[in-house]
């Protein structure tokens, strides 16, 4: 029992041995403005679009209801909570690896041995056996090199990095769910237009048709005003069309089924009190932008793969005791005499695996300088943007 207490004092020793390189965010160069700005002007505007809420850009009642409602039914968004429930509880099972591991077990067996066989019975036991069996296990590894916790870190970021999607999605949803109610209300006064422009169209005709039976006007004259009635009557049913067609894409990011869909009459209004638009700083992507804190933790997930790849070159040291209890007889089972214990130290170390861990520790060194990459690169995507 004593060496058992000596090894477990030694591992909580070098508990703080961890492998691998510690994240460092790398260094990318940010303008201090953007092209269209200068530095005075970029000072000035210090303010950005994103300390807005987006209910405060357009104050429409009708265009709210729609957003909210697309907030709680659009299946995307739906589908993005789910993705991050599920990395929640991936890292829910790499932290569960740092904790002990405690099992229960019962069982009972009825045997009967032979009377006359090799292994005569001792004295006063009968070819009947019966054998009651209860108790608990206890298992942990010691993460002596830090290739559990390097996993837990590794879990937590690629979770952070599922949860960063949902929020792009909440954003281009809001975006998308917006552009569609404005391209409806700009289809609304199209096609009011064509009405009217119809309704000259056939007030021209009928005069260009009377103007002929007076002998003032040709026929050309009213072949070219029928025209004009066409185009203008064909015009309506394309303007129509265009706006069953949005309403239907609207309806889908809403998450019902294809219909009508309400907008205020009051969208001039609206639009002409919008708030204006503040430039704000290039620096500010770097906390904002969902695609650029996305590219971060999956960068941090992979640094966090180096120090667990490497620690499998070492043993892992495991701790183990089982602690039941046995008896004949169901009655004195959970008495002091039923009680047996061990308890045991092991560790395994890979000898020879044919250069799988060297490859293994290559290949996680190698996805990070590619993460390092997409995330430079989804900075200035940011800025471009």
């Amino acid at each position: 029992m004593k060496r058992i207490v000596i090894v477990i004092a030694i591992s909580a020793s070098a508990a703080s041995c961890v492998f691998g390189p510690n994240y460092r965010r790398p260094t990318v160069a940010v303008p201090a403005a953007f092209r269209v700005t200068t530095a005075t002007t970029a000072q000035a505007e210090s303010r950005s679009l994103a300390d807005l809420n987006w209910f405060d850009l357009f104050k429409d009642d009708t265009l709210t209801e729609l957003v909210s409602a697309a907030l709680v039914q659009n299946f995307d968004l739906k589908i993005a909570a789910e993705r991050v429930l599920q990395a929640r509880e991936r890292s829910g099972i790499a932290r569960a690896d740092r904790l002990q591991l405690i099992v229960g077990a019962a069982g009972a067996s009825e045997n009967r041995v032979s009377e006359i066989g090799a292994r005569p019975l001792p004295p006063g036991f009968g070819p009947d056996i019966s054998d009651f069996q209860a108790g608990f296990g206890l298992g942990w590894e010691l993460d002596v090199w830090g290739r559990i916790r390097r996993l837990n870190e590794a879990a937590r970021a690629q979770y952070l990095a599922t949860e960063e999607p949902r929020r792009a999605v909440i954003t281009t949803l809001i975006a998308d769910v917006t552009d569609e109610y404005f391209s409806l209300q700009t289809l609304d006064r199209q096609l009011s237009i064509a009405q009217r422009t119809r309704d000259v169209a056939a007030d021209g005709l009928r005069l260009t048709q009377l103007r002929r039976e007076r002998r003032a006007a040709t026929a050309l004259d009213t072949r070219q005003a029928e025209q004009l009635l066409y185009t203008a009557t064909a015009q309506i049913a394309s303007v129509q069309r265009q706006i069953a067609q949005t309403e239907d894409e609207l309806s889908v990011l809403l998450g019902r089924t294809p219909g009508d869909v309400s907008r205020s009459g009051r969208f001039i209004e609206t639009f002409n009190a919008r708030p204006s638009v503040p430039v704000g700083l290039p620096s500010a992507l770097l906390e904002r932008c969902p695609d650029i804190r996305q590219a971060e933790q999956a960068l941090v997930a992979a640094n966090a793969q180096i120090g667990a790849a490497r620690a499998e070159y070492f043993p892992r040291i495991a701790l183990t005791g089982p602690f039941p209890v046995e008896s004949l007889d169901l009655t004195p089972l959970l008495t002091a005499p039923a009680r047996t214990w061990s308890t045991a130290a092991g560790a395994a170390a890979p000898i020879f695996n044919a250069g799988r861990t060297r490859a293994t520790v290559r290949l996680a060194e190698s996805v990070e300088p590619e993460l390092a990459i997409n995330y430079e690169r989804a900075i200035y995507r940011a800025l471009r943007e």
